[in-house]
């Protein structure tokens, strides 16, 4: 049994990530933490609450960053024309909410799992990687004691999806990947170079939605407007980005890779780009030396991960 932290923005292929890892039979969700990204992170709790309740999750919630590392980097505006204004599509969510909080910040309520956990705990992080940054400062030590790291996130060998040169989760918070980077925790990246190539149709998920009953109704209706917005660029469905990484903690036969140090750039024209020093290369003394070999996914069988997340979410695996 995988037993997982969930570090999230929630998000529209973050919820479909939620309900993966809640409904996959290997998982057990020990928490979920939240951070800002897709919306502010006040958004990006609430809807962990609210689907964490429409949805009977009893995974503790705790609210994460609601700035990156570095806090003059914060955002000024929200991706609100993808996840719409509330982050969840623009579905009605009630004011009140019978969920709560946990009352730890999520870099404590990390810190706390994985020292009770020790060598058991995977982080998936789907988000700015903030949260993992924190907890990194405040307890070195976790680093020997997480299971490992598995990462939505960087654009290795194709261009970026915010800018020429960076990935979203990435660009929100440089210095905080790079230090998840070059900790010395096992790394995953599951980066734009395999999840853009995975793609649900609006044929599928309403297909997913007839055969799940209500709770995948709801999936189906929060997706809608990111469908939206993904129909100019890859047609008819949308890319589930953070449902990749989740499929990796279970699968990871599904995924080619790559190993070698990685470190991201921080400020310039290539802000936020993820570059790695391949093992299989021998280069001279450069800014990668003496940090540890992370892996990146380079390939993927995209239909054998759709065909798991389907069934995943169906309650099948």
């Amino acid at each position: 049994m995988e037993k997982v932290i969930f570090d999230t923005d929630p998000g529209v292929d973050d919820a479909m990530a939620l309900l993966f890892l809640a409904r996959h039979s290997g998982i057990e969700l020990h928490g979920i933490t939240t951070v800002f990204g897709n919306a502010s992170v006040e958004t990006t709790t609430r809807n962990a609450l609210y689907l964490a309740q429409r949805w009977g999750i009893d995974a503790p919630v705790a609210r994460g960053a609601e700035l990156p590392f570095v806090e003059d980097r914060a955002q000024r505006h929200w991706p609100t024309y993808i996840h719409g204004d509330n982050g969840l599509g623009n579905i009605d969510i009630p004011e009140t909410l019978s969920r709560d909080a946990d009352p730890r910040p999520a870099y404590r309520f990390i810190i706390d799992e994985v020292k009770a956990h020790p060598g058991e705990i995977t982080i998936v992080a789907v988000a700015p990687l903030t949260n993992l940054a924190l907890a990194l400062q405040e307890a070195p030590e976790i680093a020997g004691l997480v299971k490992r790291v598995v990462l939505m996130g960087g654009a290795f060998s194709m261009h970026g999806n915010v800018t020429p040169a960076a990935e979203a989760n990435i660009h929100a918070d440089p210095e905080a990947a790079d230090r998840v980077f070059t900790a010395s925790w096992p790394v995953v990246a599951i980066g734009l170079d395999v999840t853009m190539q995975t793609v649900m149709t609006r044929v599928e998920m309403a297909e997913i939605a007839r055969e799940g009953g209500e709770g995948l109704q709801l999936l189906s209706d929060l997706s809608q407007f990111y469908m939206d917005f993904y129909g100019e660029r890859v047609g008819d469905g949308m890319v589930v980005h953070d449902s990749c990484a989740c499929v990796y903690a279970v699968a990871p036969e599904l995924f080619d890779v790559e190993t070698g140090s990685v470190r991201v750039v921080i400020e310039g024209i290539a802000d936020g780009q993820t570059i790695m020093k391949p093992d299989r290369f021998r280069f001279g003394p450069s800014p990668w030396d003496g940090y540890p070999s992370q892996t990146v996914a380079t390939g993927i069988r995209a239909d054998e991960v759709l065909a798991l997340i389907r069934k995943t979410l169906l309650g099948q695996a």
